[in-house]
């Protein structure tokens, strides 16, 4: 029986993380189908640290390239400027990968790529109102600890890879 492993590539940051696809010859679909969830699951639980005012929040990165690009500038230390009174941004200190689905909805607690500058924003609240073209790419996830971003004016940011 052949035995062909092949590891798609992540950024050097994520080296060890990737996709693997595993075909032997005679093996069942169910058995690659398999190998390759393990993998997606391994991507979609990558979290990070979004600390903030003394407060940290968890984040699950998304499993886009967009978001593997992002975990390869961590840590990041960012001055964080308010607006529309929903979302904290500041520019990214080089272009990242735009290759991530688009949207142009978003919820409470996105961490996205607005890729005309590029910068990233975090959403601490909902306004009712949509994003404009080219719309959005999703980074991460926050899971509560956005009210931390609720303030006036800007915010140090510090945004770190959390130790699996």
């Amino acid at each position: 029986m052949l035995a062909k492993l092949k590891l798609v590539g992540l950024s050097a940051a994520m080296a060890i993380v990737g996709t693997i696809t595993l075909s032997v010859s005679g093996s069942s679909d169910a058995g690659q189908a398999s190998a390759q969830v393990s993998a997606r699951q391994q991507v979609s639980t990558m979290r990070i640290h979004i600390a903030v005012a003394g407060q940290v929040m968890e984040a699950t990165l998304a499993d886009n390239e967009t978001a593997r690009d992002f975990a390869s500038l961590l840590p990041l230390t960012l001055s964080m400027s308010d607006l529309f009174g929903r979302e904290k941004t500041a520019p990214l200190p080089r272009a990242i990968s735009t290759a991530g689905p688009r949207s142009h909805t978003y919820e409470v607690g996105d961490v996205i790529l607005w890729s005309p500058r590029p910068s990233v924003a975090i959403f601490y609240r909902h306004d009712g109102q949509t994003i404009p073209s080219p719309g959005s790419i999703l980074i991460a996830k926050a899971h509560g600890g956005v009210e931390a971003l609720n303030v006036p004016g800007s915010v140090r940011v510090t945004i770190e890879l959390l130790k699996q």
